[in-house]
């Protein structure tokens, strides 16, 4: 060590450094989020990845991968996925679902690209892919979500095909055992007078499956951009004009391209409560895995609901910027599915509970 004059050179060395560090400290505090931001996006050009909801998840993936796997957009890919779903007969996906309480199957989706771009429909009839309709309104109007006789009417107007308004076989069956153990009458005239508004959607089916199946799905293409849509029945035997989470952006689905996506399934009144997806997306923003941002909300809910939380299911899965892919339920028993260049399978997401 060297002393020139009672002067430490090691003391004039660690100083400059501290001095450095202390402009650049302040350098960084006055750009912000937009340093956080750079330091936390990741290139992750030619890995493309999606994921989605349930065990309907793998031949959705299929779907989505024809575009993926050949570099094609997440946006492309997200609507073709859930398209595979929709078309099939599922009991709260599409037109072969189970009906609401009177009847009638009504259909809610949403999509949202990698620059915020997003358009959603809810309340349609007889519309085969309402995931599809959501992307003209995305694309075709200044607005983000049309519902009812108008999303109709536009979806016509666009070239889709008004279906024929008629419950599929096992719709039909499960709808008329409903209305035996329900006892309920569909309303037809004088419905203003009725008081009695139940009953309403069962939190579980018939054979002991929670009553929504919602496919999700979020993706990340060659270039790193991110997309998701999300599409749905709604609850099996929901009163007529009920609306869920899915076509709720930032409820069933979200998505940043700085940070990540999020997409919801189970009981959507509670999804929205917490705008769900949005939520998990900003935890990931603030550093959270999309493992731990999903387990976040999921406890959110649960203290928001106490001992009524054992009653119900929701879960969340997400991706974030790097690739890394996660999901958190309530109960177990919710999967997601995933697929990559290298892995293609079935996940048993993580829990708050067990079944007994």
């Amino acid at each position: 060590m060297l002393n020139f004059g009672y002067i430490n050179i090691n003391n004039m060395i660690n100083r400059r450094k501290f001095i450095k560090a202390s402009a650049f400290t302040g350098f960084a505090s006055a750009l912000g989020s937009k340093l956080l931001a750079a330091e936390t996006v990741v290139n992750v050009k030619g890995k493309p990845v999606v994921i989605s909801t349930w065990d309907a998840g793998l031949r959705a993936n299929k779907g989505a991968w024809e575009i993926l796997g050949k570099g094609g957009r997440a946006l492309d890919a997200v609507e073709k996925g859930v398209m595979v779903t929709e078309d099939e007969q599922n009991c709260c996906v599409g037109l072969g679902a189970n009906p609401d309480r009177d009847g009638f199957v009504t259909l809610d989706a949403c999509i949202m690209d990698e620059n915020f771009n997003c358009g959603s429909v809810a309340f349609l009839e007889r519309i085969k892919h309402p995931v599809a309709v959501a992307r003209r309104v995305m694309e075709k109007t200044p607005h983000v979500m049309l519902v009812g006789t108008g999303a109709q009417q536009f979806a016509v107007a666009e070239g889709f095909k008004l279906e024929e308004q008629k419950l599929s076989g096992d719709a039909q069956k499960n709808y008329e055992n409903w209305l035996k153990k329900s006892e309920y009458k569909p309303p037809a005239i004088n419905v203003e007078q009725i008081k009695n508004h139940g009953p309403f959607a069962p939190y579980k089916l018939e054979n002991g499956e929670w009553n929504h199946d919602t496919i999700g799905m979020v993706a990340m293409d060659t270039n790193g951009n991110l997309s998701g849509s999300c599409t749905t029945s709604g609850a099996g035997f929901k009163m007529r004009g009920r609306l869920g989470d899915s076509p709720i952006i930032g409820a069933g689905l979200y998505v940043d391209n700085e940070v990540g996506a999020c997409t919801a399934t189970g009981q959507g009144e509670d999804v929205i409560r917490v705008a769900g997806s949005h939520s998990v997306v900003e935890l990931m923003r603030n550093g959270l895995s999309p493992e731990a941002a999903c387990k976040k909300i999921v406890e959110r809910i649960i203290k928001i609901k106490g001992a009524k939380a054992m009653d119900i299911q929701v879960a969340f899965l997400a991706v974030n910027k790097k690739g890394q892919v996660g999901a958190y339920s309530i109960h177990s028993g919710f999967q997601y599915a995933i697929k990559t260049n290298d892995v293609e399978k079935l996940v048993n997401a993580k829990s708050i509970y067990l079944k007994k």
